[in-house]
């Protein structure tokens, strides 16, 4: 042992690198479920982290004449810091950390029940290194012996030449690799996840740059691109006209649990009896990145594509927009408000619905909130909606009104007192709490509806109910596979990523419309019943009444899906025969998408449609 210890003090430099490298290539393989294809993935995993790791570490020592054995000890646990951040941040959100998610936490949230639910005791093994570099030092401190150093020019060419190495082979693979930075899971495969930090700082620091150089011509390019689509209409067009509209955000709702028994009891027995009178979507697409709710919002508010990274809310809340609340104003004359039982400032909201063009924003301070009527994030949704009607009724009419509910959230928790139907019977927790939420939501929606008729306000409305992004992420599907009967395959995965989207109009005959859509294709659906034409909008919302099937719904990681084909994790597949095909099966949509990802991201980071008169 103490032969052992020796050789490894040695060798202090060379020694915390590879356990660095060794734990990184551990957690990449079996945590971050990466699709490995080839030899040359092999490759890039096993030598991605050993360049980055190097120059990390030689912090310790490139700049003084020896090495610094507290400072060795500090990077060491930066970097398994950052290692565990991505680690827990993708077993929820199968996604990777980014400098934007760094600076907005306080929407991720805290160490509360969520956080909780997401570790594991094994985590305890991730950190073992550290108290193995911390003794190497003590043992050479005591003996009063010096750290080796490497030699400095001879480490520093090698660092640098296998983090070239990495990129080189990287985009040799994959072309499109650094212009498609928002396929995060393509970067950390190809590039590392330490590479991949780096080259997200690189896109941050491009971000405000892009804005002070755009100009007019930047804005005339996208504008031709995107008014070059038809507009089509239905017999439907103007349906709504002048109604009231109240738009209502499901938390978390995932569209499999519409017409879904558990136990012999429907999850949703008043969404499944109100589209039966109702425009029910059965193919929407949730497009949200790491923003979320407000990625959902946003798309909704001005028919863009949410950022790659962080939430517009956050990162661009005083850009020019043109959203749907200044179109309403204009086309009808609308009030328009948001309701929302939690702070004000939560993903920066107050400022961006200021600059969208709401009058009003009903936050947590309008709510009597207790101990008694919340959970997780905020006041529990049915007394959110009761408390929520005063303010609704004294709103002049015609007006648009936003309501977000908050108890459908993960770690699905509810009061037994609320609980209106049994768990279900999976081996996912998770899964079976998901049941009841999702069913205290339900009967939420249904307090809702039974309050605008005693109000008399329903008959004059017309109802928008979509889910806001999945509620159940990959790390927990197992569950809802069993649940649903159905094997573990990537377009069950795919498919398992469909929101519900409900429109409804009283009187009005209901429709399943099983074309498919994303969720920023709400707002031309919307307009095109409210009678507003969507032309000359620098938008990329279709209505779902006129959209072509065969166009491809855009991801946000850069996956697509046609009437025929879809893509997802590289590779591209058969919708019929649920097979994988070769990839010119899916170029043609993939063109398309990366053309709207960009354009979009211009429109977003180069604020453009200031120059749009």
């Amino acid at each position: 042992m103490k032969k052992l210890t020796a050789y490894l003090s040695n060798h202090l430099i060379a020694t915390t690198v590879i356990l660095l490298w060794l734990k990184t290539v551990i957690v990449t393989y079996f945590c971050f479920d990466l699709t490995i294809v080839s030899f040359m993935d092999i490759l890039l995993l096993i030598i991605s982290p050993i360049g980055t790791l190097m120059l990390f570490i030689g912090i310790s020592f490139l700049f003084g004449k020896r090495v610094h054995p507290i400072s060795l000890i500090v990077i060491d646990i930066l970097i398994t810091g950052l290692l565990y951040a991505n680690l827990l941040y993708f077993r929820f959100y199968i996604d990777f950390v980014t400098v934007s998610v760094l600076f907005q936490l306080n929407n991720v949230g805290g160490l509360g029940p969520s956080t909780l639910e997401l570790l594991s005791p094994f985590d305890i093994l991730l950190f073992i290194d550290i108290f193995v570099v911390g003794y190497l030092v003590y043992s050479m401190k005591k003996r009063r012996k010096q750290i080796n150093k490497p030699a400095r020019k001879k480490y520093l060419a090698t660092s640098i030449s296998l983090i070239v190495l990495t990129f080189c082979i990287g985009v040799f693979q994959y072309p499109h690799l650094l212009k498609t930075g928002y396929d995060r899971e393509q970067l950390v495969e190809s590039l590392g996840l330490y590479n991949y930090q780096l080259v997200n700082i690189g896109y941050g620091i491009k971000a405000p740059i892009e804005k002070a150089l755009s100009d007019k011509s930047d804005a005339g390019n996208v504008s031709e691109y995107i008014q070059s689509k038809p507009h089509e209409q239905t017999d439907l067009f103007g349906l709504a006209k002048g109604k009231n509209v109240v738009l209502i955000s499901l938390e978390s709702t995932q569209n499999f649990v519409i017409n879904q028994k558990v136990n012999g009891e429907e999850i949703t027995p008043f969404l499944n009896d109100l589209i039966k009178k109702s425009f029910y979507f059965s193919n929407i697409y949730d497009q949200t990145a790491q923003g979320k709710t407000s990625d959902a919002e946003f798309m909704i508010d001005t028919g863009l594509y949410p950022l790659p990274s962080g939430s517009v809310f956050v990162r661009r809340p005083e850009n020019t927009f043109e959203s749907l609340e200044y179109l309403l104003k204009e086309n009808g004359g609308y009030t328009t408000a948001s309701f929302h039982g939690n702070d004000r400032d939560f993903w920066n909201r107050a400022q961006m619905y200021e600059n969208l063009g709401y009058d009003h924003f009903f936050s947590k301070k309008y709510y009597d909130v207790t101990k008694e009527n919340s959970i997780n994030y905020g006041i529990k949704d049915i007394p959110f909606f009761e408390q929520s009607m005063e303010n609704l009724t004294e709103l002049p009419e015609p007006f648009m009104a936003k309501f977000i509910t908050l108890s459908n959230h993960f770690p699905f928790l509810i009061d037994e007192a609320d609980r209106t139907i049994e768990p279900a019977n999976t081996e996912v927790d998770v899964v079976n709490r998901y049941v009841t939420t999702v069913r205290y939501e339900d009967q939420a929606i249904k307090r809702f509806f039974q309050l605008m008729k005693e109000q008399n306000m329903y008959k004059d409305t017309i109802f928008v109910i979509y889910g806001d992004h999945y509620g159940i992420s990959k790390k927990y599907e197992a569950g809802v596979h069993e649940l649903l009967g159905q094997e573990e395959t990537p377009l069950n995965h795919l498919e398992l990523q469909q929101v519900p989207l409900i429109i409804h109009i009283p009187g009005q005959d209901g429709r399943t419309i099983n074309k498919i859509g994303g969720e920023v294709d709400i707002r031309a659906t919307l307009l095109h019943l409210l009678g507003i034409s969507t032309e000359n909008q620098m938008a990329f919302s279709q209505s779902l009444f006129t959209r072509d099937s065969d166009k491809p719904v855009v991801l946000r990681d850069g996956g697509m899906i046609s009437k025929d084909y879809a893509y997802l994790n590289n590779v591209c597949y058969d919708r019929s025969s649920r097979k994988a095909v070769g990839y010119g099966n899916c170029a043609p949509y993939l063109d398309t998408a990366r053309k709207q990802l960009e354009l979009s991201d211009n429109i977003i980071l180069g604020d453009l449609l200031r120059f749009i008169d």
